[in-house]
């Protein structure tokens, strides 16, 4: 099997300046440099707010897909307990991404892309940005008779911190649902770590389920925490029984936090180096009232995979049951998204959110460089916030690029946005998609918006929507202001 490249993840921000309700914040981050120049960042610089980007001086703006929902399931439940989620756990893009978007799906394998725009409404601040842009992903959704077998190899934290708030009561009773969801022909395996890491279970079929539960019952937490250790039988477990014929799929379940061995998510992807197969995806799952959502994060995004994350066996149900096809299966590999701008009609942009997933322009068109994976059914959404020059013409095309599940075949597809497209008034999905980061800025303190503006236009459109999420983000949106976002 190829090997894929673990470096760290490239770095270059293209943040849209946005707002909160509590008054100004400062910018964590410098202004956005040219894409095939930029220099990779610390994490202490990882997340931010930049300034317009003049299409004369960078019109790409290039940057892997993520899928990952962990950001917005987590701060909804700190906000839940009667606690606002730390700044630094909010990432805008996971907000919107929770959200249906109504797209449509590819006959086939990879993507069908969609881009629109429309005027921005009244209520939102984004400086000079008249417009908002969209661009939409979405794969083609399988049923689970469909899917392929799956090897599962789970690596499970069981050191001293999981036993807080019953987090190893919260896995075992999730992992107890997956099983209880497997075919008798997928198989599963189980590493333990803390202070030191253990097999478990070896890969072992479904169809003997018995045996697995008996595993799970022996979950206990105790000692440091060595996910370095973890991990490295974890992968090579799994790549003893690799199967091509399979799904095979890591899976971290942790509160994040490392005090033993390698402690910094670069350093452990480049230490495992040469164990991570091609062939092998890694899916990490927060856990807990708290945890290092940093560490899951840039895990899951180098280890060719996504984040989530569950403090509830209810909330686990969501993941493990309702969306079982696409959280185990793969679609496409390496997915990167390119969308260049012109200058011409275009006078400034801002991409809203994934800081830590750009790459230089450059590497779009190298399929050696790591992209996002995304599942069966999902749907990826990038927010452009716009100031038009007021010509007519494009105002930008996009280009996505994507390996197939196999990883053996290149695909790609294309879309243009011309200025007669645009729309003097988002419609119902984007409408939702605005709220979703904006409500994302208010908590991660950026400056400008009214906190009675941005509930008012989410309590309207829960009136008129048939979404229950979008009911729950409106009632979100209302703890927070009452806690003093």
């Amino acid at each position: 099997m190829r090997r894929h490249r673990m470096a760290g993840i490239p770095a270059a921000l293209l943040m849209i300046a946005l707002a909160a309700c509590s008054g100004p914040g400062e910018s964590q981050s410098g202004t956005a440099q040219d894409m095939g120049e930029a220099e990779p960042m610390g994490p202490e610089e990882t997340y931010g707010t930049d300034q317009p980007v003049s299409p004369g001086d960078d019109p790409q703006s290039t940057f892997a897909v993520d899928v990952d929902t962990a950001s917005y399931d987590y701060a909804r439940r700190s906000l839940e307990d009667g606690v606002l989620p730390p700044a630094d756990q909010i990432r805008p893009e996971e907000f919107v991404n929770y959200f249906d978007q109504g797209y449509a799906e590819p006959e086939g394998n990879g993507f069908a892309v969609s881009v629109d725009s429309a005027e921005l409404p009244s209520w939102y601040d984004a400086g000079d940005a008249t417009h908002v842009m969209r661009v939409g992903l979405q794969t083609r959704s399988e049923p689970e008779s469909e899917r392929a077998d799956v090897n599962l190899t789970f690596v499970i934290d069981v050191s001293g911190s999981m036993d807080q708030d019953d987090r190893i009561g919260v896995v075992r009773d999730s992992l107890d649902l997956l099983v209880s969801r497997l075919r008798p022909t997928d198989a599963v395996a189980i590493v333990t770590y803390e202070s030191d890491a253990e097999v478990l279970q070896r890969m072992t079929a479904v169809g003997n389920g018995e045996e697995l539960r008996g595993a799970i019952d022996d979950l206990y937490a105790r000692g440091s925490t060595n996910m370095q250790a973890g991990l490295e039988d974890g992968y090579a477990l799994a790549g003893e029984a690799f199967d091509a014929d399979k799904d095979n799929r890591v899976i971290l379940l942790s509160d994040g936090e490392a005090n033993v061995g390698i402690t910094d998510h670069d350093e452990m992807l480049d230490a495992l180096g040469e164990d991570v197969a091609e062939g092998i995806t890694l899916l990490t799952v927060g856990v807990g009232d708290s945890y290092n959502q940093e560490m899951l994060e840039q895990l899951a995004d180098n280890g060719d995979g996504w984040a989530v994350y569950f403090a509830t066996e209810s909330e686990a149900e969501r993941v493990f049951s309702e969306r079982l096809t696409s959280t185990l299966g793969v679609a496409a590999r390496d997915a990167k998204i390119q969308v260049t701008f012109d200058e011409t009609t275009v006078e400034a942009y801002r991409l809203i959110g994934f800081e830590n997933r750009a790459i230089a322009d450059y590497e779009f068109e190298d399929d050696s460089v790591d992209g996002g994976e995304v599942g069966p059914g999902h749907s990826v959404t990038a927010l452009y916030a716009l100031t038009l020059t007021g010509a007519s013409g494009d105002v930008a095309q996009v280009g996505v690029r994507w390996r197939d599940p196999s990883g053996e075949h290149t695909g790609s597809a294309e879309a243009i946005l011309p200025t007669s497209a645009t729309s003097a008034y988002p419609d119902a999905h984007l409408s939702v998609d605005l709220v979703a980061a904006a409500f994302a800025e208010v908590l991660r303190g950026s400056a400008g918006f009214d906190c009675d503006d941005l509930l008012a236009a989410a309590r309207e459109l829960a009136e008129t929507s048939e979404d229950p999420d979008v009911e729950e983000l409106a009632a979100l949106i209302a703890i927070a202001s009452d806690l003093g976002a």
